[in-house]
């Protein structure tokens, strides 16, 4: 079986991505949805009880509250990601490990800092999608409760989309319309499945 990285940074269409590969019977695992349930959760609440115990709040994390604390403490963010990357990391090799005991050619790790947390080692190549820089603005601005500043701290945080290109073994251009993406993406599904 072959893993794939999927990444790309904010508001390029990288969870479109995601769901052409699900749809083309492609195992993904999302990052972000994990990142979602460990907080929802008992164990994600232990993780950060002693470093932002105003933000865990009945056996869980207030997502929101951990963002503005995040907001005013520059270094919690750095002490939060070595653990939750840590436990996502756990739950990502057991993804793998499931999809390749069910016979799985490929599999996709969707993760948006992969080249920033250096979650690309040992994949077999990394998929990144791109847009314009305007439009990325734009999309990501237009998403309920973003505003510039904290774009622009989700932004210092993600690897210039340039660098990102200059890594990838395949690039998905968001340039034109969904149904453009779409193609794109199930074409390179396509290419993959060959290639495995």
């Amino acid at each position: 079986m072959k893993v794939f990285g999927l990444t790309g940074s904010i508001a390029m269409g990288k969870s479109e991505v995601a769901k052409v590969f699900q749809q083309g019977g492609i195992p993904v695992f999302d990052s972000d949805t994990e990142v979602h349930r460990l907080y929802d959760s008992s164990q994600g609440a232990d993780l950060l009880k002693d470093c932002a115990p105003e933000a865990t709040v009945t056996g869980r994390v207030d997502r929101k509250v951990l963002t503005e604390l995040i907001l005013r403490d520059k270094d919690l963010l750095a002490k939060l990601e070595t653990r939750v990357h840590a436990a996502v990391r756990r739950r990502r090799d057991q993804f793998i490990a499931d999809a390749q005991s069910q016979g799985a050619k490929v599999a996709i790790v969707d993760v948006p800092l992969l080249f920033e947390t250096g979650a690309e080692k040992g994949l077999d190549g990394v998929i990144v999608v791109s847009a314009p820089e305007n439009d990325q603005r734009a999309r990501a601005l237009a998403r309920p409760g973003m505003t510039v500043d904290r774009l622009d701290l989700i932004l210092k945080r993600q690897m210039p989309d340039k660098e990102k290109r200059s890594r990838a073994t395949y690039i998905l251009e968001n340039t034109g319309t969904l149904a453009d993406l779409h193609s794109a993406t199930t074409a390179l599904i396509s290419r993959l499945l060959e290639d495995a």
